[in-house]
């Protein structure tokens, strides 16, 4: 059984303090973060409307290159809102090849699950991670649905078939998603 009264670290998201127990408003854009105008428009518009924190994609090169003028523009605009960087499966790349992004971005986003596959996973993550403590940010590490790992759901559900009462799969699903969070975190 997995322990879900976990402690609470909290941590420092440009002026926000995330994981203290105040509610923080997070929201993410929907534009295509490539086109520069457009996001800063909208992350400008999240802000106005309340958000403390705004999530973007950072998905393909165009994006991450894109990362350094919307803060900055933010910025200019007097809107000091803190950007987060989403990023799937090509994260190690992006933030590797676009330091300022890497730079800029005030915390990064992560699923294992969505971070890479086999034995590549591990390097990909690993990778992230010595890039988010070069530049002295924060990563949500986290599971969901889609970003679950399949090949540990499969195991787990595999060993509780085989228990004399099994669980719920729903319960197990819940399982897997901690489980898949915290042995990555441990990396």
């Amino acid at each position: 059984m997995i322990n879900k009264t976990n402690k609470r670290l909290a941590v420092r998201v440009g002026d926000c303090v995330v994981g203290n127990g105040e509610i923080i408003v997070q929201s993410m854009t929907n534009t295509d973060t490539a086109d520069i105008l457009k996001t800063v428009e909208q992350i400008y518009q999240l802000w106005q409307a309340g958000s403390q924190l705004v999530r973007i994609t950072v998905n393909n090169e165009e994006s991450a290159a894109a990362v350094e003028e919307i803060i900055d523009r933010l910025a200019a605009a007097g809107c000091q809102v803190p950007v987060i960087g989403d990023f799937h499966y090509n994260g190690h790349i992006l933030l590797a090849k676009y330091p300022k992004c890497a730079q800029k971005l005030a915390k990064y986003r992560i699923n294992p699950g969505n971070v890479g596959f086999g034995k590549k996973k591990d390097t990909q993550f690993a990778e992230i991670i010595a890039i988010a403590i070069a530049n002295n940010k924060p990563i949500r590490i986290g599971a969901n649905w889609g970003s679950l790992d399949q090949k540990l759901l499969a195991k787990m559900m595999d060993e509780n078939s085989q228990l004399a009462e099994p669980k719920e799969a729903n319960e197990v699903m819940e399982e897997a998603l901690i489980t898949s969070a915290l042995g990555s975190a441990q990396q």
